[in-house]
Formats: structure tokens, C-alpha cells, sequence
């Protein structure tokens, strides 16, 4: 993972990735390249040709906020990708950057957690490694090779596919999520262990990885199979841990009274069962029969 041009990375892909004939342009048959020419982004945008190839290749290092904006709407970007395409253009120093795994998470996070009983709750570093979970949040991804880690779970997992009805979705969302929490820091260790591994075991996250999308992780509904209850049509929140820079608290909630929140309950039920028949056993384990 190449971090010295990371915005002339960001550029060359989102060229790739727009439809000449979106624009009103032919899109022609002797095409060498999907997507558009960088003299097209340069006419777009209002540059020179000689002056958008410099930022493609990394020779130039300082655009102003004008020209990023040009080129924004001439790739035409959404909000993420914008705020995406600034930050790679003026990332912060090394010092001011965010860990991945992010600061130890309070007691008092903790406790909340633990207080919605029946409220799937998972709290997620950046490069979507589970750090916490009340006792349903663990309930709803138990099972899997890679229940703590979302995103090799979602890329490696042999069970994902089933796991995930909308599983192609998932992949997309997962990836464009993982760069955007990324943001400019790709010197990060962690990140780049996942982004190799991924990279070197499966050819979708290579595909995915290579476009560049960028996707921040906010509210969606998603759908699981999951192996003990079956269907789930859940919708999720995810929230800034303003405590714990870096985290994302990670919410589900299904539709009051539909078939998703009784299969979430009968979860909530059996985990509660299965935790409380865990510790009786481990108290009796304390205390056998016969102890003075």
C-alpha cells in the first residue's frame, strides 16, 4: 500500500470511474482508458493538462481549496469523497494523527453498553476490529471465524455469504467505510496488516480497494441470516465515542412489532439464559457442595 501519493491515487481512480457519456461526452470506441482522460478532468476542473498530470503523479503537492473543489465536481464526488479528497490533499502531521485502535474505552461506556439488554450494541476501531459489546451485540455475530473482526469476517469469513443476504452491498459499504475512516493516515500499522492480508486472500476486496470509494458509516438497514434465529431485518446507528477518538458505538434496532424484533428478542432471551446459566456453573465451581 503505496502512501506517498495517496491523492494521485485518489484522482487516477475516480477518473476511472466516471462515464464520459454522464457529461455529455462521446464515449467513443478507441477509448485506452475507462473513464475519463486526464485531459478531460483538466478541462472539467478549469486546469491545464500539464498542471492535473503533476497532481496525478505526486509532483504537485499543494492544490488550493479551489482547485480541489473543481476537481470535485468534475469527477463528480459526493459529500464523503470531497471531504476525503481535502484531507488527502492537507493531512494532518504525523503527531496529530489518530491511533487506530483508539484510546481504552471508559468503565462508564462499558456499563451503558451493558445496559440495553435488548439493543444489539457494538463499539469498532477504524479498521472495524470489535473493541466492545454488550452481551447481544456478541449474540448477533457469534458463530463465525471472524465474529470480532467486521471486516475480515465480511471478506474471509466462509459462513459471510450466508451471513450477509446482501452480501455484494455489504462488501462495497465495507471497504468505501474503512477508507473513509482511514482518512489520510495509511502509515498505520494495524491498517495496513488488514489492507495486505485482505488484499493478498480475496480478489473482491482487491477490486473494491482499488476504486477508492468512500462511504462514511452512519444509518443504514441491514439484513443477517443468522444461524440460531434466522432472519433479521435491522436498522443500525453509528455514533462518534467523543471519548474514545477513533471508535464508532455501532447501534441495531429492528422495526417495532415486525417479525425481526420477535427473532431478536427470542436472541435476547437465549443469551441471557445461556449467561445466566454461565454463572451459576462458575459459582458453583467456586462453592461445590459440601464446602464449609
Amino acid at each position: 500500500m503505496d502512501s506517498d501519493n495517496l491523492l494521485g491515487q485518489f484522482l487516477r481512480a475516480r477518473r476511472g470511474l466516471v462515464r464520459p457519456e454522464d457529461l455529455g461526452m462521446p464515449a467513443g470506441d478507441r477509448r485506452r482508458v475507462p473513464g475519463l482522460r486526464r485531459e478531460e478532468v483538466a478541462m472539467l476542473a478549469g486546469l491545464s493538462t500539464d498542471y492535473y498530470v503533476r497532481l496525478e503523479q505526486g509532483r504537485e503537492r499543494n492544490p488550493s481549496v479551489q482547485v480541489l473543489d473543481a476537481l470535485a465536481g468534475a469527477l463528480t464526488l459526493d459529500g464523503d469523497a470531497i471531504a476525503h479528497l481535502h484531507q488527502l490533499a492537507r493531512p494532518l502531521p504525523a503527531k496529530g494523527r489518530r491511533s487506530t485502535r483508539g484510546p481504552r474505552l471508559g468503565p462508564g461506556l462499558l456499563r451503558m453498553l451493558d445496559n440495553w439488554p435488548s439493543t444489539p450494541a457494538v463499539i469498532l476501531d477504524r479498521c472495524m476490529t470489535v473493541r466492545a459489546h454488550n452481551p447481544l451485540g456478541e449474540a448477533l455475530f457469534a458463530g463465525h471465524t471472524y465474529s470480532g473482526d467486521l471486516m475480515r469476517l465480511v471478506f474471509l469469513d466462509p459462513d459471510a455469504r450466508d451471513f450477509y443476504p446482501d452480501w455484494d452491498r455489504v462488501a462495497v459499504n465495507t471497504v468505501a467505510g474503512l477508507r473513509e475512516a482511514a482518512g489520510a493516515d495509511f502509515d498505520d500499522p494495524q491498517l495496513i496488516e488488514v489492507v495486505g492480508e485482505l488484499s493478498l486472500k480475496s480478489a473482491v476486496f482487491r477490486r473494491l480497494w482499488a476504486r477508492h470509494d468512500i462511504r462514511r458509516k452512519r444509518r443504514e438497514t441491514k439484513r443477517f441470516h443468522h444461524p440460531v434465529v434466522g432472519e433479521l431485518t435491522l436498522d443500525y446507528e453509528s455514533l462518534t465515542v467523543n471519548s474514545a477518538p477513533g471508535q464508532q458505538l455501532v447501534v441495531y434496532q429492528a422495526e417495532p412489532g415486525s417479525p425481526s424484533e420477535h427473532a431478536l428478542s427470542l436472541l435476547g432471551s437465549l443469551t441471557a439464559t445461556k449467561t445466566r446459566e454461565t454463572a451459576e456453573s462458575a459459582q458453583s465451581a467456586d462453592h461445590p457442595a459440601g464446602d464449609a
